[in-house]
């Protein structure tokens, strides 16, 4: 199926998530026996995509490297206190092969979950990553050509960097800011042998799937590949690594949807090489801890740029975002991130508020108390936009206005859209103080009558004069991160 211009995306681990539904059933829960209720309480979430994160068979080599690392185990008993063997299982993203890891079901179970899915209108969306494969992929023995290699001397000098492998001694992966990771061997972008096997194994994801989040996409950019490994690389194609597997991957499947982890404002460039969506790293920052004139800021960027990112306030890669923000200032943040062009992405924990963020190398979670209040908001957040029509709507940003005496309307943010005769209008102070602005409505037709405007969120109905917020906009006066999303019509 095709995702929506706009889509809605929800991230689960599925590790934690089939153990959760284990413990709690007292029966093994695989992806082929997830009970159909399971499959409903997603569906009442009005989401678009599941995104089920670390699906493919991860690498016992790399587990091993990780229960002799002490920092990471360190971490592991801070997460969870009662570590118990087998809830360190290793990294999604050190994968054997691309199959369904073992624990979560055997053939056709993967299947069987995107129709489960598919029956309640929702796409599934799976990983792919590009950069690197866990040491005891069947490539490392096979294809050596494949691969960054390294000497006998340079490991014995940096064991931090290389790694004795079936193909030799090859590279640890790595981005050119942070030191190698010591579970993975490093692909070669610039391979035409690797690109050739990248295009085969995204055909075969993509077979099993409606959209594919490539990891950390920038990493394999000729300009980042070339930054990072220099000579070592080889001769540096005049075609980028994901212009060419796009085109021939969409060649055979023409509605998947490529989703890019990006960073180091590279959305654009990935862009142009095909990706539908990209991370919005920089509205999260800006969120986190930057002014509304910062936001407004980035949301003046191009139409074009705008539908083609991904707006989060937390991931699997992200701290909790009831650890980051106040209650007041999520559930502000939660609003903005809900209601742009674009993809939103929400994390599996979330709407419950939980603080602790679980490692991607565990398969369970500490027990942690949900808050009831926040999930009721994000529930109805979500059925906001569900039923709003932003997926299609004319989406625009709005002017807030204040007066010389009063500033305070540099702390809201606003925009409106319009689709199938209705318009709805956001209003969200980013500030711990009181705001007062006039709102800059752009459509030109609403004189002459009397306007109703709902909050989808508290209730509250307000009654407003068309020629007034024709005039002079909309008057609005706002309590510290205070959210308004208000559908408006006729009395």
């Amino acid at each position: 199926m095709r995702l929506p211009g706009r889509p809605t995306i929800y991230e689960i681990n599925t590790a934690v998530w089939l153990g959760d539904l284990s413990r709690r059933l007292g029966r093994p829960v695989r992806l082929s026996t997830v009970p159909a209720i399971e499959w409903d309480r997603l569906a009442a979430l009005r989401v678009d995509a599941v995104w089920l994160m670390g699906v493919w068979r991860r690498s016992a080599g790399g587990l091993a490297i990780a229960e002799r690392n002490p920092g990471l185990m360190a971490s592991f008993r801070a997460t969870l206190p009662d570590l118990q063997p087998g809830d360190v299982i290793g990294s999604p993203y050190c994968v054997r092969d691309y199959e369904l890891e073992p624990r979560f079901g055997g053939p056709g179970a993967l299947a069987k979950a995107r129709a489960a899915l598919a029956d309640r209108g929702i796409g599934l969306i799976l990983d792919y990553v590009p950069n690197h494969v866990a040491p005891d992929h069947t490539w490392t023995s096979d294809h050596p050509e494949y691969f960054i290699h390294g000497t006998a001397a340079e490991l014995e000098a940096d064991p931090a960097a290389f790694l004795e492998t079936a193909a030799g001694v090859l590279a640890n992966g790595k981005d050119p800011y942070f030191s190698p990771w010591p579970d993975v061997v490093q692909l070669n972008a610039f391979s035409p042998e690797l690109r050739e096997a990248a295009t085969r194994t995204l055909v075969s994801i993509g077979e099993q799937c409606d959209g594919v989040r490539c990891d950390m996409a920038m990493l394999m950019t000729n300009e980042v590949f070339a930054r990072t490994w220099g000579e070592r690389a080889g001769h540096q194609p005049a075609e980028d690594y994901w212009q060419s597997i796009i085109a021939a991957v969409r060649a055979g499947d023409p509605d998947l949807v490529f989703i890019a982890e990006a960073y180091w404002d590279m959305e654009w460039t990935l862009q142009q090489q095909g990706f539908d969506f990209c991370y919005d790293k920089r509205l999260y920052d800006r969120l986190v801890g930057e002014s509304a004139q910062s936001v407004r800021s980035h949301l003046q960027a191009a139409p074009d740029y705008q539908e083609r990112l991904v707006r989060f306030i937390e991931n699997h890669d992200e701290p909790r975002a009831a650890d980051t923000f106040t209650p007041e200032q999520e559930r502000a943040a939660a609003v903005v991130m809900s209601t742009l062009e674009g993809a939103r992405l929400y994390h599996a924990g979330q709407f419950d508020g939980l603080h602790t963020h679980v490692p991607v190398f565990l398969a369970r979670g500490p027990e942690q108390p949900g808050d009831r209040e926040l999930r009721d908001f994000y529930e109805k957040l979500l059925a906001a936009v569900a039923e709003s029509d932003l997926r299609d709507g004319d989406w625009q940003l709005c002017e807030c206005r204040g007066w010389p005496d009063n500033g305070s309307a540099g702390q809201l943010v606003s925009w409106c859209w319009r689709a199938n005769g209705r318009r709805h209008l956001v209003v969200v102070n980013l500030a711990s103080g009181e705001a007062q602005a006039r709102i800059r409505l752009p459509w030109s037709d609403l004189s002459g009558r009397a306007w109703r405007l709902t909050d989808a969120l508290s209730g509250r109905d307000f009654e407003r004069d068309g020629t007034e917020l024709q005039d002079q906009g909309l008057y609005v006066g706002m309590g510290p991160w205070e959210p308004y999303f208000l559908a408006l019509a006729d009395c």
